[in-house]
């Protein structure tokens, strides 16, 4: 792809995005809309989505930052849903939309169908995940969606791979198929859990931020390609690393995370921004070549296919839901379990960029020169699942979620449990405090000493303040107040900064020391929530 249209491109999908952050539709359907209306727009080149650029070099980034973001914790505690969503349901969809188009289909090949089944199975859930954080899902359910994300399109590009094999000639049968899949998840797992302690043990022994933040955006590229390397599964491989770095993220340098953190949300807007306007954009690369299956028929065929991938999650969701809750450990484990979950987690089932790059993989021939079965209609009717999920269930998600009235997150007991973690940790620098001023060594004169003390107890008090009472005027509690009024405070010492420099009282190289120093202050003191 040539410069120009690579940068338009980055640039329409970031200003889309941050359109939709001030709408109150969720950015990935406003953005596949947007690439659906450039894509006949006069002058607008053709955005071919390539699978070679997408498989390795877009998809693990995004899976980097999701797995690392995530709580390994949960996961493990939600272990069996995750496993049922993310390697159950992901061949249970292969095997059941395979077979509803073969029979759809006239003239489809079993094969075909399967992989096509095997290339829309596994659902895209950044953008449910996005909606249930929005919401205000209960915790659970969006761990659930995350975990699943992180796994299945392992699951899925195996899947693909023996369904694959089966049509070009190539295949071993059942037993081939179920050796490649053991290969594929037990060689990616094996292929992080080698990298993850060196990979960790850099991290905490490079002590330049820069370097640091270097090797963590090679990373999930370095995971990926290892196990690619040795015909593993090198989606698990970049999962298993970045669940190990996520949860041992406190052991590395704060500067380091504050870059790492500012970077990687950039990485990850940018590219979730670029995949979901690629979507929209590949309308013309599908349709030129669809040929023979234009018309009427390839509409039904669309819709019927579609209908099956949602009635399949549903199907698969319902009884991997309550059927293990037989066993009394489980009841014990999930006793808030109810019809209203397992509805939400069948219709966030939205498909997205990774179905569309397999779909593209899929080869012109097979071993004997002959063109692939039906081809250019697997590529259509996994574009029109991919938009057809992203645009119905995206759509609906929000009112279906209002509409069953899930319990809110418990605010006042999450923040509770924050203000007692933090007054068991301000006890224990308190106690800490006094005994490194015991020592002669750390003598501070009395201001000073006073003024640790002074920044400790506002961190013990800040989260309880939050519990108490607010201030009438202004509707803010106290700590609010403190963060405005010092957030102010420091604007009114960065003009005078600004002013020192322009009246050539300081350079620029000062100026930049005395500010860094006090977005150090305002960050410390203001604390910005996450988006």
């Amino acid at each position: 792809m040539e410069v120009v249209p690579l940068v338009a491109l980055v640039a329409v999908s970031a200003a889309v995005a941050g359109i939709a952050r001030r709408t109150p539709v969720p950015a990935p359907l406003l953005l596949v809309a947007a690439g659906l209306a450039a894509a006949y727009l006069p002058g607008v080149p053709e955005y071919a989505l390539d699978p070679h650029i997408v498989l390795p070099l877009v998809l693990p980034p995004l899976l980097y930052t999701a797995a690392v973001d995530s709580s390994y914790l949960d996961l493990r505690a939600n272990i069996r849903p995750v496993a049922l969503l993310s390697v159950g349901y992901v061949l249970f969809a292969t095997l059941a939309v395979g077979y509803a188009a073969y029979l759809v289909v006239p003239g489809l090949p079993l094969t075909a169908a399967l992989v096509l089944g095997a290339v829309i199975a596994p659902p895209d859930a950044v953008a449910a995940t996005a909606i249930a954080r929005r919401l205000g899902l209960p915790p659970r359910i969006t761990t659930i969606l995350q975990g699943e994300s992180l796994v299945n399109d392992a699951t899925a590009i195996t899947a693909y791979k023996v369904a694959l094999a089966a049509v070009v000639g190539a295949g071993a049968g059942w037993a081939g198929g179920i050796a490649e899949f053991l290969l594929a998840s037990v060689g990616g797992v094996g292929v992080g859990l080698l990298l993850m302690v060196p990979i960790h043990w850099l991290r905490t022994h490079l002590r330049e931020p820069l370097l640091q933040n270097t090797l963590s955006l090679l990373i999930p590229f370095v995971a990926y390609a290892a196990a690619e390397r040795v015909h593993a599964s090198g989606v698990l491989a970049v999962v298993v690393v970045a669940l190990y770095l996520g949860h041992r993220n406190w052991q590395v340098d704060f500067a380091t995370r504050l870059q790492e953190e500012a970077v990687w949300k950039m990485i990850a807007f940018v590219l979730e921004s670029v995949v979901f306007m690629l979507i929209g954009l590949q309308l013309p690369v599908v349709l030129e070549g669809l040929g023979e299956y234009e018309g009427m028929h390839a509409a039904w065929y669309a819709v019927a296919v579609f209908l099956a991938v949602v009635a399949a999650r549903f199907v698969w969701v319902f009884p991997a839901t309550f059927l293990p809750r037989i066993s009394a450990r489980v009841r014990e484990r999930e006793p808030e379990t109810n019809w209203k979950s397992p509805v939400i987690v069948g219709w966030a089932g939205m498909r997205g960029v990774v179905s569309l790059a397999i779909a593209f993989s899929i080869p012109m021939t097979v071993e004997d020169g002959e063109g692939f079965p039906a081809r250019n209609l697997i590529l259509f009717l996994t574009f029109t699942t991919v938009i057809g999920t992203l645009v119905v269930q995206g759509l609906t998600l929000p009112p279906l979620i209002r509409l069953l009235r899930l319990p809110p997150r418990d605010v006042q007991a999450e923040t509770l449990a924050e203000a007692q973690a933090q007054n068991a940790a301000s006890a224990a620098a308190e106690a800490r405090l006094e005994e490194l001023l015991e020592d002669r060594r750390n003598a501070l004169p009395a201001p000073l000493a006073d003024r640790l003390r002074t920044v400790m107890e506002r961190r013990r008090n800040s989260v309880w303040e939050r519990l108490g009472a607010v201030n009438e005027e202004t509707g803010e509690s106290a700590d609010d107040t403190y963060r405005r009024l010092s957030r102010e405070m420091i604007s009114a010492e960065r003009e005078v900064f600004v002013a020192l420099r322009d009246e050539r009282r300081i350079d620029d190289e000062m100026l930049r020391t005395l500010l860094r120093r006090l977005d150090l202050e305002e960050a410390a003191a203001y604390r910005e929530s996450a988006d």
